[in-house]
């Protein structure tokens, strides 16, 4: 049942996202809605019926967020900072790596979209939506995942490239090369998780990472 349970949260909360992104990576940036109001909305209630979801599937067994290590101190708030320059850093080395393996491959550059291609330039709707998404995320596809997989395998090997493989089979609307860029970044903040089992920490930095792509977009 425990597993079962795990299996669901994931599903409900990372399949459309996946689908989203594989379409896109499929179709390019233009694939994207027209609507943009619309589909931060529709992201903002996805994103708030998955984390109902996990909230119901914890109290099932009398657990809630703080057994995934989510409590609330402002010093976990402010370790976000180092963390979200560090996993921003590791997103750099990963796209120099990534790149270089492409050059070598195919004998030419990689080139992945940019975020202005598919958010161009967005409105206020996308705030609600972007201070949503790394609870989300980190709770469900970090902690969550991870602290499931680790207890019920035994691997904390495996809960870290579940976790990072999850996050970043729906970034694929990046092209495999951002996608697997960016999972360099979330593979920093699995292994922060894994050695702190705090996840407000996570949080914060996929916060600031978040907000920062948000101001530079306008």
């Amino acid at each position: 049942m425990r597993g079962f349970e795990l299996s669901l949260v994931i599903l409900v909360s990372c399949s459309t996202p996946f689908l989203n992104s594989f379409y896109v990576f499929l179709k390019g940036p233009g694939s994207f809605t027209q609507y943009p109001h619309f589909r931060w909305a529709l992201g903002l209630t996805h994103e708030v019926v998955s984390l109902l979801l996990l909230a119901y599937v914890l109290s099932r067994r009398n657990l809630r967020l703080a057994s995934l290590g989510f409590r609330w101190s402002a010093k976990d708030l402010l370790l976000g900072v180092p963390i979200a320059i560090g996993s921003y850093i590791a997103y750099a080395i990963g796209f120099f790596l990534v790149s270089l393996l492409h050059k070598t491959l195919f004998g030419s550059p990689a080139i992945a979209p940019s975020a202005r291609a598919f958010f161009s330039h967005p409105g206020p709707a996308i705030v609600p939506y972007v201070l949503l998404t790394p609870f989300f995320e980190e709770l469900i596809v970090r902690a969550y995942l991870m602290t499931e997989l680790q207890e019920l395998t035994g691997s904390s090997a495996l809960a870290v490239m579940a976790s990072v493989l999850v996050q970043a089979s729906y970034h694929l609307y990046y092209g495999w090369v951002g996608a697997l860029s960016i999972g360099f970044m979330f593979l920093a903040f699995a292994i922060v998780f894994l050695k702190t089992r705090r996840a407000l920490p996570v949080i914060s930095a996929h916060g600031l990472i978040d907000i920062y792509g948000i101001l530079r977009l306008w």
